[in-house]
């Protein structure tokens, strides 16, 4: 059996993070002189968002009434708001919106979020890592976790939400798609102490964990001579399998000297959804990045019980399907609206939350909004609404149409990484970043 290992962590780190249980209650409300840790030194953050469908736009050769997209580039203070995006305009010098972008990789008209991340499968390239988990790697190897893959729990396939396959939107090195934490109480379990922990009980379950793993391995090994070349390559996808689970009980087994920040509110509701359930995911990511357990999140928003959560009677697949028809449009409008309300507010919310040393979240982050679909069940030009401070290279208050159409999803992600501070000139099949972007 492996060994659990612990990691040496040191004295200051130790005493951040005891210091968690006693600055939580206070965390969206700190006072006191600025620290003196330079601007050089705020580490980036990087948060992905999701939300299956797209936006609703023209559809087919009979256009709605209004359209969700700017019809022209430039400043958002000269060119304005479509109505649906108006709760964005309070941050109107804060967003950009990008336009011309596809996903070369991805041809699901009804997959708004399976290979978004990873700019799904194109020519030679074959499915492969996310570029949250590239940023993990990186940024987030110090951290408890390199990355928090939140999703949502839907009453119907992920398809019919607009999701696509997948668990989450983020995907492993294999291209797997990675289950991300599906609730609040998932994830208050996660992030928070919970009564009779200790470090002792915690590395005696690793090891237990650490045992059934064994047993399965050896027990594969004996099978794998006598199979067929085909069921050999699958029966190594399933030790891979097993290795990132033992790296992530290994992973566990570093930090089980560290103890988790003591919860700053009761649990959960376990029948809490729809709007509630988003902010209240977001608002714990928010607490994960402020105090720096990670430094990259991802969010499959929920789609089924936020229409239902706003008195919409379809479902999100008919939703999709408005068509010319009024009532339709002006349900999907009202979704529309809704997303960008709850955007609006996370925006708030990083604005005023402060991190560690005492400075604005939001000026350290880079957050994105996006889909593979652009509206209905189109999968060209699709919507992307970027914000943050973090991305010190981007020019904010824009809705930018890039020159070229479909310009690589890959290459936008490619920008954003070495925005980040990512050490690559390469994501997947692309070596172009966006200079339109950069100021």
């Amino acid at each position: 059996m492996s060994d659990i290992k612990t990691h040496p962590i040191s004295r200051r780190s130790v005493l951040r993070q005891g210091s968690y249980s006693l600055a939580l209650p206070l965390l969206s409300s700190f006072t006191g002189a600025a620290s003196e840790v330079s601007d050089t030194n705020i580490p980036k953050r990087m948060i992905f968002m999701g939300g299956g469908y797209g936006f609703t736009g023209s559809y087919r050769d009979q256009g709605p009434k209004y359209d969700f997209y700017p019809a022209k580039a430039g400043k958002f203070s000269d060119i304005g708001f479509t109505k649906a995006m108006m709760p964005l305009k309070k941050h109107q010098n804060d967003i950009t919106m990008v336009s011309n972008l596809t996903n070369l990789g991805a041809n699901n008209p009804h997959g708004g979020s399976f290979g978004y991340l990873n700019a799904g499968a194109y020519r030679t390239h074959e499915q492969s890592v996310s570029c949250d988990q590239v940023a993990g790697a990186t940024i987030g190897k110090n951290n408890r976790f390199t990355s928090l893959v939140l999703t949502s729990r839907e009453p119907i396939p992920g398809g019919g939400a607009g999701h696509g396959a997948g668990y989450s939107l983020s995907h492993d090195t294999q291209g797997k798609s990675i289950p991300g934490i599906a609730s609040p109480i998932q994830l208050y379990k996660t992030l928070f102490a919970q009564k009779g922990d200790s470090s002792e009980k915690l590395i005696a379950r690793l090891k237990k964990r650490q045992s059934i793993l064994d047993i399965v391995r050896i027990n594969g090994s004996n099978m794998q001579h006598t199979l067929a070349r085909e069921d050999q390559f699958k029966l190594e996808e399933y030790f891979e399998s097993i290795r990132r689970i033992e790296l992530a009980i290994q992973r566990e087994g570093e930090w089980a000297e560290v103890p988790k920040a003591k919860a700053p509110f009761e649990v959960p509701n376990e029948g809490l959804s729809g709007i509630k359930e988003i902010k209240l995911m977001l608002d714990m990511l928010i607490l994960a990045l402020q105090t720096d357990m990670t430094r990259i999140g991802t969010y499959r928003l929920p789609v089924c019980s936020l229409i239902s959560d706003i008195s919409i009677p379809s479902t999100p697949h008919q939703l999709s399907h408005y068509g010319s028809d009024p009532a339709k449009q002006a349900q999907s409008q009202q979704r529309d609206t809704k997303i960008m309300e709850i955007y609006s507010w996370f925006i708030d919310r990083l604005k005023e939350t402060k991190d560690q040393d005492n400075h604005r979240l939001f000026d350290s982050c880079i957050v994105n909004y996006g889909s593979n679909l652009r509206t209905g069940h189109g999968t060209r030009n699709i919507p992307t609404i970027l914000t943050g401070g973090g991305a010190k290279g981007i020019t904010h208050g824009h809705h930018v149409i890039l020159p070229e159409e479909d310009t690589s999803l890959a290459n936008y992600w490619l920008t954003l990484l070495q925005q980040a501070g990512v050490k690559t000139s390469r994501f997947h099949y692309s070596t172009d970043i966006i200079p339109e972007l950069l100021t």
